[in-house]
């Protein structure tokens, strides 16, 4: 019964740190999510910066993970290229090993979780604030707090092997197979972060059991060996089922690691009698006899493992961007109809997630235009049966608009469950106007459809001077689809006015109202007859309602404002 709960305080503690270390990612990038997200899409123009860049942002949030999934995100919505995805991922690796520093130099010397009753009650005086931003403040400092709590519970929570040697005498027994136990503990460690899905978590386990004398420095270094493979899974995931650049830049992630992982077990003992003599050095001690070393050493090796690599496969940048498009090729032929940019799998963070959802209704934008291709042929067409086939492709159209709309609006519940700014809600709230409003557009599309064949079940036909003034209404109609798709690319941050957009509809109402005066004065002259200027009018009323839906969008956009 002891045992049992001795290893429920370990989970407990690890939850603990966890939840310290989320709550810490989440509320930094409440606090600087666009800030984050301006200086990882701009601080890529080379090799030196991306590294720099990556390496930044994960000493910021403590999750390499994060980092890379943000990357995936990026490629997935064209932000960043392949190459300069690598780049930044390569830093993420370095930059993950701060936490261990943290741990080893200030959690395990100095008890820091005597500060983190003080800094929770601070942090709660934040959050009793009414700005949001302050809120989040708040969050990083509790966040920060139960960090270190976690990691003291854990430390505190581990059994002392001398008074209980039974608690993990499976592990001690991996220990003594020579170069097997190596490998075998490079399986533990990848098995246990892809478990955790945090390896500055499994790292923190690490450095507890090797500072408590449970496996040696030569298990332990072989277990950060495994994380590093293991926290590749995280971004994997992430890219199942997004688009092809986004799955190759998550398996660079993979092939980085990887590679860094055989060469480092090749060199296997030489290197850590590297690492030892860098840790006397600098005045640490021995790793290899003293537990209170061990954690130097390994902070040692996961450091100098990931600058080794870095510097390694920098240059070779241009050749794994070719084995990996090698590997995940194009399809030959792109789906017409798919979401292009929002994953399919694990979600980046919050905030960054919006700019996916941006880049897809703007493609969503692009199908509405693209219907509306098929009306102008729909009008023209005399053929039943070229008119059926074109009947066809618009109502189809509006069955992909439905399901388009219905997935973005999923997405965005999803986003909307995590942690947002006040300006992100704001966005959020736009877009739901704005893909319904797109979605209109496309029953619009199939209701004109739907009375064209109406019309030809009458045998009513359009004669060439109607023909020729619902093209110009769909002239209209394009300029607005392009103020509406030219706002959308531009965003709320970029657009100061909406002064084309207003124009284009000003001038469909207008052409509207010419037409429905000039249709009256037709009825009475016997121009056309009564059923066929119903029909003619019925298409003029759907594309002016287009311009209504049209025009919503951009209002939508500038209202974030």
């Amino acid at each position: 019964m002891s045992i049992l709960f001795q290893v429920l305080q370990v989970l407990g503690s690890l939850g603990l740190f966890l939840y310290g270390m989320t709550l810490l990612s989440e509320s930094l990038q409440k606090v600087a999510g666009d800030k984050m997200r301006s200086i990882l899409a701009a601080m890529t123009s080379n090799s030196f910066k991306r590294v720099l860049t990556g390496l930044f942002i994960t000493a910021i949030i403590q999750s390499s993970s994060a980092t890379t999934v943000m990357v995936v995100s990026f490629v997935n919505a064209g932000l960043l290229s392949l190459a300069q995805s690598v780049g930044v991922i390569m830093g993420a690796n370095i930059g993950t090993t701060v936490t261990a520093w943290i741990i080893s130099l200030l959690g395990f010397k100095a008890d820091i979780s005597i500060l983190s009753i003080p800094l929770i009650g601070i942090g709660f005086a934040f959050m009793m604030s009414k700005y949001k931003k302050r809120k989040s403040i708040g969050e990083l400092i509790i966040g920060f707090a139960l960090l270190f709590l976690g990691l003291s519970f854990l430390k505190n929570s581990v059994p002392d092997l001398k008074s209980t040697p039974e608690v993990l005498a499976f592990i001690q027994e991996w220990t003594s197979f020579g170069f097997l136990s190596v490998l075998i503990f490079v399986l533990f460690g990848t098995l246990l972060t892809i478990v955790l899905q945090s390896s500055s978590a499994t790292m923190a386990l690490t450095l507890v059991m090797s500072s408590y004398g449970w496996i040696p420095f030569e298990m332990a270094a072989a277990m950060v060996l495994g994380e590093n493979i293991g926290t590749t899974i995280t971004a994997n995931i992430a890219a199942a089922i997004a688009n092809v650049s986004a799955r190759r830049a998550a398996l660079a992630h993979t092939v980085f690691n990887i590679f860094g992982v055989v060469w480092v077990l090749i060199l296997f003992n030489p290197i850590l009698r590297l690492v030892s003599y860098i840790t006397i050095s600098v005045g640490g001690g021995d790793p290899f006899l003293s537990s209170d070393s061990t954690l130097y050493g390994v902070s040692f090796l996961h450091t100098l493992f990931n600058i080794t690599n870095t510097l390694l496969l920098v240059w070779f940048t241009p050749q794994i961007v070719k084995l990996v498009s090698y590997v995940i090729k194009a399809p030959k032929v792109e789906e017409v109809f798919r979401l292009q940019f929002i994953p399919g799998g694990l979600l980046s963070t919050a905030e960054l997630s919006l700019t996916q959802a941006k880049h897809e209704i703007v493609n969503f934008a692009h199908l509405g235009q693209r219907q509306f291709e098929y009306v102008r042929s729909a009008i023209k067409e005399c053929d039943k049966d070229s008119f059926d086939g074109i009947f066809s492709k618009l109502e189809h159209y509006e069955q992909i608009t439905d399901r388009v709309e219905l997935e973005i609006a999923n997405y965005l519940n999803n986003i909307s469950e995590g942690e947002i700014s006040e300006e992100s809600a704001r966005r959020l709230q736009a877009m739901y106007t704005i893909i319904s409003e797109i979605e209109s557009i496309g029953d619009s599309g199939y209701n004109i459809a739907r009375i064209l064949q109406r019309k030809k079940v009458y045998n009513s036909k359009f004669d060439p001077e109607m023909v020729k003034k619902l093209e110009h209404m769909l002239d209209l109609l394009d300029n607005a689809f392009k103020q509406m798709i030219y706002n959308l690319e531009l965003g709320y941050k970029n657009i100061s006015n909406i002064s084309g957009a207003e124009d284009a509809e000003n001038s469909i109402n207008e052409y509207r109202n010419h037409l429905k005066d000039e249709h009256l004065h037709n009825l009475e002259n016997n121009v056309y007859n009564y059923q066929t200027g119903v029909f003619y009018m019925d298409v003029i009323a759907e594309c002016e309602k287009v311009g209504d839906y049209i025009i919503n969008v951009s209002e939508a956009i500038i209202e974030v404002q």
